[in-house]
């Protein structure tokens, strides 16, 4: 399965956190737009994402042990609806490039960074993550 790896971090998000902030809005319409800031994800790269059987996502937490699994319906450069995405984005929408459509996040096995190669280099995730600052990489899963 081929997908992205994205980091993360709290310096926006509420005090509950990110995924949380994001669950919350599930809980309510069934589904999120989780934005990602910076560069936006290739066409070409979202629509690899969208064959796959069960089209998701790697969510890691810089600085900490977490990792989720988000599973998406939908991915957009266009800014979402209002209220369909936590309100800490605030003014920040014209920085996010592109827009994830979440249904539910699942939290990813402690191993899951070296089950994951990324394709540029042939290294694992765990390994590439400690030697770049990249926002994210192309990945892929190893089930």
């Amino acid at each position: 399965m081929k997908t992205i790896a994205l980091r993360f971090g709290e310096q926006y998000a509420p005090p509950c956190g990110t995924i949380k902030a994001h669950q919350e809005i599930i809980d309510k319409l069934g589904y999120v737009w989780y934005g990602k800031f910076g560069i936006k994800v290739s066409s070409s790269i979202c629509d690899e994402i969208l064959k796959n059987e069960k089209p998701r996502i790697l969510l890691i937490n810089s600085g900490r042990a977490e990792r989720y699994w988000a599973y998406i319906e939908m991915i957009s450069n266009e800014c979402p609806q209002e209220g369909t995405s936590p309100g800490y984005y605030g003014n920040r929408y014209d920085r996010i490039k592109t827009w994830f459509k979440i249904s539910r996040f699942e939290r990813a096995q402690n191993d899951v960074m070296g089950k994951c190669i990324v394709t540029s280099s042939g290294s694992t995730l765990s390994e590439a993550s400690r030697h770049s600052m990249s926002p994210y990489f192309i990945i892929s899963y190893i089930e």
